[in-house]
Parts: C-alpha cells; sequence; structure tokens
C-alpha cells in the first residue's frame, strides 16, 4: 500500500447551535439574496489588497484531486482593458447578429442588453478566470486535472459570493468562444478561458431589473425528510 500523499490533521470546524445554525443560514441566505448582477459600473478605484482576498477565497473552493485547476488574470491596465473590450464586442456582435436563437435574443430583451460592452473598460478591475485541463510540468509533460469544470465553477460561485460580501458588484460574462483572451493575455497552451468578470463599485443611482427569484418548492426535492 503507497503512502498517503498528506498526512491528516483533525478537523478544526466550527460548530453552532441548532439556534444557530438557523439564524445564520437565514440571514446568509437573505445577504445572499440582495446579490445581484451589474452591468453599469463605477470607475472608483478599489483596493489591490481587496482583490487578492477575493481571489484567495475563491482559490479555497474544492477541486477533484485537490489539483486546483485555475488562473485568475487580473486586468486593470487601460490600454488591455480597451483590446479585451474590442475583442469581446467583436464575437458579441456575431452573437447578436446569427449566432444566438430567436428564443435566446427573446428571453435577453428584458434585461436590456446588447453587444455593446462597456463595462469592460469602465469597471477598475476584470478578472479573467482560466480553467486548466492538465498541468504542465518543466519538462512540458502533462499531467491531467479531474472534474475540471465542475472545480473552476465552484471557484467562480466562491468568487461572487466574495464579490458580494465585500459590497462590490460583478458581471459573469462570457463572450463566446473567449480564446481571445487566451491570446491577448499571452496565457499558456494549458489554460482556457472560464469566465470575464468585472469588478468595482456600481454607478451611482444605477437600476436593475425588478426580478424575483424560484420559490424553494420549484427549486428543493426531499427523499425521506419530514417538516420539523
Amino acid at each position: 500500500m503507497t503512502e498517503p500523499k498528506y498526512k491528516f490533521v483533525p478537523y478544526r470546524g466550527i460548530r453552532y447551535s441548532r439556534g444557530e445554525m438557523l439564524v445564520r443560514s437565514r440571514e446568509f441566505y437573505n445577504f445572499m439574496d440582495k446579490r445581484r448582477t451589474i452591468r453599469s459600473f463605477s470607475d472608483k478605484p478599489i483596493p489591490k489588497e481587496v482583490i487578492d482576498n477575493l481571489i484567495m477565497t475563491a482559490s479555497s473552493a474544492p477541486s477533484g484531486a485537490h489539483k486546483q485547476p485555475w488562473t485568475f488574470c487580473v486586468v486593470s491596465d487601460p490600454g488591455l482593458k480597451t483590446e479585451i473590450r474590442k475583442a469581446a464586442e467583436k464575437e458579441e456582435y456575431e452573437n447578436y447578429h446569427g449566432r444566438m436563437s430567436e428564443d435566446w435574443l427573446e428571453d435577453l430583451k428584458p434585461f436590456d442588453t446588447d453587444w455593446h460592452k462597456p463595462f469592460l473598460e469602465i469597471a477598475p478591475y476584470l478578472i479573467v478566470m482560466f480553467k486548466k485541463p492538465y498541468e504542465l510540468d518543466e519538462e512540458g509533460n502533462q499531467h491531467k486535472n479531474y472534474y475540471v469544470n465542475e472545480s473552476v465553477g465552484l471557484a467562480a460561485g466562491f468568487l461572487l459570493s466574495a464579490i458580494h460580501n465585500a459590497g462590490l458588484v460583478a458581471l459573469t460574462h462570457t463572450p463566446s468562444p473567449m480564446n481571445f483572451l487566451q491570446k491577448l493575455l499571452k496565457r499558456p497552451e494549458n489554460e482556457r478561458a472560464f469566465l470575464l468578470i468585472p469588478v468595482g463599485l456600481p454607478k451611482r443611482d444605477v437600476e436593475v431589473p425588478d426580478i424575483e427569484r424560484k420559490p424553494k418548492e420549484e427549486v428543493i426535492v426531499y427523499y425521506g425528510e419530514k417538516e420539523d
């Protein structure tokens, strides 16, 4: 039997009483339910340490075999943001003028969005999440990563929660295809763009669509659980 790669240590997690669990879970739900996608950003700067903390929170997400198959590229250079906007709008124009189905375009109408993406230049930071299907060692050999999409998706969720917790706003932007990001940011061959996330403060007096999320009856199915 081979020796385990990691030694095991006692779990030092936080424990709460039944009442505390209920209160904390309810408060966190109410807090996260206030999170909204924003497309109008302020250009007010954000401390770099805040961005560091947000990304390291995302990087604490679980991953297949603890491979942590992600890279977070942070763009604040105005010239590079302009290049990203131009490339993204080129793809988005094609999406809105032929790639997207009529049903898709109809579903987007209530959100008053189109191929113009000025927020890519206005937001103080763009966080580009890259997934890594495999690792490359110093000799150029490939080493497979596992559950890559699931792992990076979890990290994205952690990141959005951390952004909201810091009082900032974000947009999950996916200008498909996104291979232009790999080229513009000069990323290695084993990295693929996963999400482009502008991060910052909301523009003053910004408005968002008046939407409602599905109630618990539509999203939760219990098997064997009884009501308290």
